[in-house]
């Protein structure tokens, strides 16, 4: 097969950060697939040394605008299991609402505006104003909702107020939950609407086998702390997160690469649904783009964006019902600041993420460790690359047919690259 190829792509658009696509094919012959990290490293953890566990949340949150929430409910989450702190019921599902909302940010962030001009044969959103404005609405509509949701339960739309060691700092009023009930009632329509229309798009077919791990949900779907699960079979507490990830150094990327069972694993919205398929509530919307458990197909990311969207919001109008009935003054525990050690593992919209601090008598962190979602997305991204490339020359694709799918298969991991890498 006479067919030469020489792709780079640099820097990747539309994703978090900076990577690039490295793909060369002579005669037919894959010679060289690459995908290159090169932003630049950042210092999170070492930041956190010597700082008190009662901010160690608040610059967390700053790691990333999209998952600030996420980064501050880990931090909280291994502050509080380091002090042997139990949060109240009602804090409880407050956080999850807001960890709801961020989800719902990040998701429809990818799928209108990062996702979709893919499928449109689009640069970017700009063009789909125009041409397809009425679904752009939606988008925005929907985007106005989760945003809303941060506002009222986080304290603003972006790196929260609000959270804090011990619950919740202060709790919205039963007339902002009883408005947002109201708001997420009236986007029920626009999010059936986005199903039909992600029902028209096409998502291109590529299978490699590949192992999935998220958290193990025990009666719900899983968003904050519990055993961590993959597909392959293994099991391990939260606190064993490190021969879950198994970092290491490649000499092509700032950021290090992970591995489990195979040479790489992934995380994020299919690996969620592929481990919790049963707990979902949107059982339905998935079938009707057969999505099953277990699914290899990287592309179907998208789609499990879109049904844990509808996950999300069914759970929210049920947690909100909950909390409209109850007396929101609990809020926040009573505690001793102590020594101890703790892990936070928490679901945020790429994946699982874990924060890890040992604290001293005093209150002061002495070691920190974060590993993000995407850091345990790259190596799988790696080695989806070159099975796809050939795959697609095979099917007699052309150098920028070829250059599309590389592309659209990153995005479908929807990257948040600064975050990877430390």
């Amino acid at each position: 097969m006479k067919v030469d190829m020489k792709i780079d792509v640099h820097h990747l658009t539309r994703v978090e950060g900076h990577g690039n696509i490295h793909v060369v094919v002579k005669d037919g012959n894959l010679v060289e697939s690459k995908w290159e990290v090169v932003e630049t490293p950042r210092f999170f953890e070492v930041m956190l040394k010597g700082m008190s566990y009662e901010m160690a949340h608040l610059l967390t949150a700053r790691i990333c605008g999209i998952c600030s929430i996420g980064h501050a409910l880990a931090s909280l989450r291994a502050t509080e299991r380091a002090m042997g702190i139990e949060i109240p019921e009602t804090a409880k599902k407050l956080r999850l609402l807001a960890k709801h909302g961020e989800t719902l940010q990040s998701h429809l962030l990818h799928l209108f505006f990062l996702a979709a001009p893919d499928f449109f044969n689009v640069g970017s959103v700009i063009p789909l104003v125009h041409s397809h404005r009425p679904a752009v609405e939606i988008g925005l509509r929907l985007k106005k909702l989760a945003n809303e949701m941060c506002d009222i339960l986080a304290g603003r739309t972006t790196h929260p107020v609000s959270l804090c060691v011990g619950g919740i700092s202060k709790a919205p009023t039963k007339k902002e939950l009883q408005k947002l009930r109201d708001a997420i009632s009236e986007r029920i329509t626009d999010l059936e609407q986005t199903v039909e229309l992600f029902k028209t798009l096409k998502m291109p077919y590529f299978v490699r086998a590949t192992e999935f791990v998220s958290l193990k949900g025990e009666e719900d779907y899983p968003w904050i702390g519990g055993e961590l699960i993959s597909t392959d079979g293994v099991l391990k507490a939260e606190d064993e997160y490190l021969s879950m990830t198994n970092e290491y150094i490649v000499d092509f990327s700032t950021s290090k690469f992970t591995k489990l069972s195979r040479t790489s694993f992934a995380v994020g919205p299919l690996a969620r649904i592929n481990n919790n398929y049963k707990f979902l509530k949107a059982k339905d919307v998935a079938q009707e783009f057969d999505l099953k458990s277990i699914n290899h197909n990287p592309f179907m990311n998208n789609i499990a964006r879109l049904v844990e969207c509808v996950h999300v919001v069914l759970e929210s109008r049920e947690l909100l019902d909950e909390l409209l009935d109850e007396d929101l003054s609990n809020i926040c525990a009573q505690y001793d600041v102590k020594e101890g050690e703790g892990v936070g593992a928490v679901e945020v919209p790429r994946g699982i993420l874990y924060h890890h601090y040992q604290i001293n008598e005093k209150g002061f962190i002495e070691k920190a460790n974060c590993i993000i979602p995407t850091t345990q997305n790259h190596a799988n991204i790696h080695y989806d690359l070159p099975n796809l490339v050939q795959q697609a020359v095979l099917m007699g694709e052309t150098d920028t047919e070829v250059t599309k799918l590389c592309e659209m298969l990153v995005r479908s991991y929807d990257p948040c690259i600064s975050c990877s890498v430390h």
